[in-house]
């Protein structure tokens, strides 16, 4: 969901501030939901400020550089090793689910494909 621009924030802010109509009446008039109007103005209010914070925020990998090439020679070795060997090996604080997003980044597959042709022995 995109965050409302600016622009209708204070058109919106100058409607209350003028008591154009209810908030109901503006909700409707600018295509928004009472709810918001109601954030908006509770906002500036605690703040001063009715502009739209920063979003989301992601954090940054835990295995980059000469982290990120150790897994992949660990996974070369060994291409059996489970995800908990590697984070233990590593010796970094993360989790699991940081060490399998690091492998996809390497383009590492830790499943079997189904599609590959059975050996020569299963064709009999």
């Amino acid at each position: 969901m995109k965050t409302y621009s600016n622009d209708l924030r204070e058109r919106v802010v100058r409607a209350c501030d003028e008591k154009v109509g209810t908030r109901k009446e503006i909700a409707k008039l600018f295509g928004v939901s009472t709810a918001w109007i109601r954030r908006l103005l509770q906002r500036r209010r605690e703040s001063g400020d009715f502009s739209a914070r920063r979003r989301g925020g992601c954090k940054p990998p835990k295995f980059v550089g000469k982290k990120l090439e150790q897994l992949r020679t660990w996974v070369i070795e060994q291409p059996d090793v489970t995800l908990a060997e590697l984070l233990e090996r590593s010796k970094v604080s993360a989790s699991t689910m940081a060490v399998h997003r690091a492998l996809e980044r390497l383009g590492c597959t830790r499943k079997k494909s189904r599609y590959t042709l059975p050996s020569k022995n299963d064709l009999t």
